[in-house]
């Protein structure tokens, strides 16, 4: 199970994970979706011995993975992971990624750039994972010649990424924003901001479990820094805004709470056939349970967990098979009542 599941970061009863993604692009190569097979596997091997060649702790702790080699059901696994993103899963040509042990570090080759360098830490951890991916990019550039630019700086395939080439994100769980209501000022304030917040898969995903991306949609015409403190200061601001309201909850509607989230504990722990969008919500349900301190038998990390094992690829890889939309229900059920 990758690290930001089977950890707790700091404020954890919020967030989820952290990410820095950068986006890079070798000098001299059109962007890959103009690549044909042969140009795209002299990039990958270009970019596999600019980090490993004369590292020996990374070349012990990182494996390359070419898409071509990879089934449907683990590129799918990979996507509900957050490690590729579904476009790099149809990409069976020219797509590849180095990644290490703990899944923490992934660099992906050929998906919309040539090289996103991508680090993925649990809870709110911007900076680590900030610092882990710049350690990447200096040691990619030393050997790698980046496409540049004077005054658009680092060119990217998609033009809302030039300039610094990074996109930061939060990956949060907000039940009280969303169960009030308020959770629409608050996609309404950061939008005004350049903060864009997206479902649990990025763009054009649902809100599944109450589970919200943050992340900051400007990279041109600023810093680095300037990046990791909008998104570390609105992530704040979130989390006060969700703590406060929780307690609210907790002191005026106790009841109505106490019952939503026992209700629910009971539906996971009984259910023998249940579909994802109801999982996740009865999930995060409890999550807030544990959080309030109305439920001890289960953990964040555990629930997280929960939350990635019953999404289809995990599903079809704990089960060895491709199954039906009844019979995931019905595995997704017995899988739940095993962990929770």
């Amino acid at each position: 199970m990758a690290k930001w599941l089977n950890e707790a970061g700091p404020e954890a009863d919020i967030v989820i994970s952290s990410r820095i993604r950068v986006a890079r692009n070798l000098d001299g190569f059109p962007f890959p979706h103009m690549l044909n097979e042969e140009v795209g596997k002299d990039i990958m091997n270009k970019v596999y011995s600019a980090v490993i060649e004369g590292n020996e702790t990374l070349i012990n702790n990182f494996e390359l993975v070419e898409m071509k080699h990879v089934d449907k059901v683990n590129r799918l696994n990979y996507v509900e992971k957050h490690i590729i993103s579904p476009a790099m899963a149809r990409n069976t040509t020219t797509g590849s990624l180095l990644i290490n042990e703990d899944e923490s570090i992934a660099i992906l080759i050929n998906e919309e750039d040539h090289i996103r360098i991508q680090c993925l830490l649990p809870g709110f951890q911007l900076e680590n994972s900030w610092n882990l991916a710049d350690k990447i990019d200096d040691l990619i550039e030393e050997k790698i010649k980046y496409a540049f630019d004077e005054n658009l700086g680092y060119l990217t395939s998609c033009p809302t990424n030039l300039g610094t080439g990074i996109r930061a994100s939060i990956m949060m769980h907000l039940p009280a924003l969303n169960i009030t209501g308020h959770i629409n000022s608050i996609l309404h304030a950061s939008s005004q901001i350049g903060i864009a917040v997206r479902g649990i898969y990025g763009e054009g995903s649902e809100f599944l479990g109450n589970i919200f991306q943050v992340s900051n949609q400007v990279t041109l015409g600023i810093t680095e820094e300037e990046i990791l403190k909008n998104l570390t200061n609105v992530g704040m601001q979130i989390i006060q805004k969700e703590r406060f309201i929780r307690a609210s909850l907790l002191k005026e509607k106790k009841i109505d709470i106490e019952d939503k989230v026992y209700r629910s504990f009971g539906i996971l722990k009984n259910a023998r056939r249940i579909n994802l969008t109801e999982a996740m919500k009865l999930i995060s349900d409890v999550k807030l349970g544990v959080v309030l301190g109305l439920i001890e038998e289960a953990s964040l990390e555990k629930l997280n967990q929960l939350m990635a094992m019953i999404q289809l690829g995990f599903l079809q890889k704990h089960y060895k098979a491709e199954l039906t939309e009844e019979d995931r229900d019905i595995k997704r059920a017995e899988i739940i009542r095993m962990n929770i």
